[in-house]
């Protein structure tokens, strides 16, 4: 009978190291879901990764598509844990439904730019050009944030546009050109120089003027709380500005 005690109590002491251990495992493992716009694709999933290096036990789960969208999603019920939008407007509907747990911070700028195909075969040299019927325009929808800052800037130049389509996020205007299929587009400044020789470049005189700025923010139903606010404070780092600016986009003053 003592030997059995005491074998019992070996069993017992091993059980409660190996569940130890386990439970210490499981505690260190730590999951993310990040709602970024498609803008962000590039830089977000570096930052992810950077982040997910300095985090032992963390995995960052990106979900990249168009602001409205993802902003849509989550009024659905979609969970997420951090969100960053291409647009203050975007992000104004989270804020008027209190689902975010604090004040959004905005991390980044972009404007847009005129993109067609290399050697710019078209000879689009202005916004004024987008007005030919002949050319096959394609832009943002405008209920998304790129598709507002489009109606924005050919408005503010009187120009009148018929794109052949309408599209729900920047990438996939970006994704027509590229393809084929479109002469030109509407696009951030940031995608046009992550398509490298792809597409060429028209500069839009006074795009200065119409800015989208990118704010993010921490849902307030995020599942880890601690690590939302760690990732934003990621984005928001020196490290962070530097990777955005790596990337093209125009950085707002650092906060105190």
């Amino acid at each position: 009978m003592a030997l059995i005690g005491a074998v019992g109590t070996v069993l017992l002491g091993c059980s409660g190291a190996d569940g130890s251990a386990a439970a210490d495992s499981v505690d260190q493992e730590r999951s993310l879901t990040v709602f970024a716009a498609a803008s962000l694709h590039e830089t977000f999933t570096a930052l992810a990764e950077s982040f997910e290096a300095e985090n032992s036990g963390v995995s960052v789960e990106l979900s990249l598509a168009g602001s409205s969208d993802l902003v849509a999603q989550i009024s659905e019920g979609a969970p997420a844990d951090v969100i960053a939008t291409a647009d203050e407007t975007t992000m104004g509907r989270l804020i008027a439904h209190d689902d975010l747990a604090e004040e959004p911070v905005i991390f980044a700028q972009n404007t847009l730019t005129i993109v067609t195909a290399p050697g710019n075969p078209a000879e689009i040299t202005s916004l004024e050009d987008l007005a030919d019927d002949s050319l096959d325009l394609v832009l943002c929808a405008p209920q998304v944030p790129c598709g507002q800052a489009s109606e924005t800037l050919l408005a503010r130049a009187d120009v009148e546009v018929a794109p052949v389509s309408e599209e729900r996020q920047v990438t996939d205007v970006l994704g027509k050109v590229t393809s084929g299929q479109a002469d030109a587009g509407l696009v951030y400044v940031t995608d046009a120089a992550g398509a490298g020789e792809d597409v060429e470049s028209v500069e839009i005189e006074h795009s200065d003027e119409v800015v989208n700025r990118y704010p993010i923010g921490v849902l307030d139903d995020a599942e880890d709380p601690e690590l939302a606010d760690a990732f934003l404070a990621h984005v928001t780092s020196e490290q962070g500005r530097a990777a955005l600016a790596e990337d093209g986009f125009a950085l707002p003053e650092p906060t105190s």
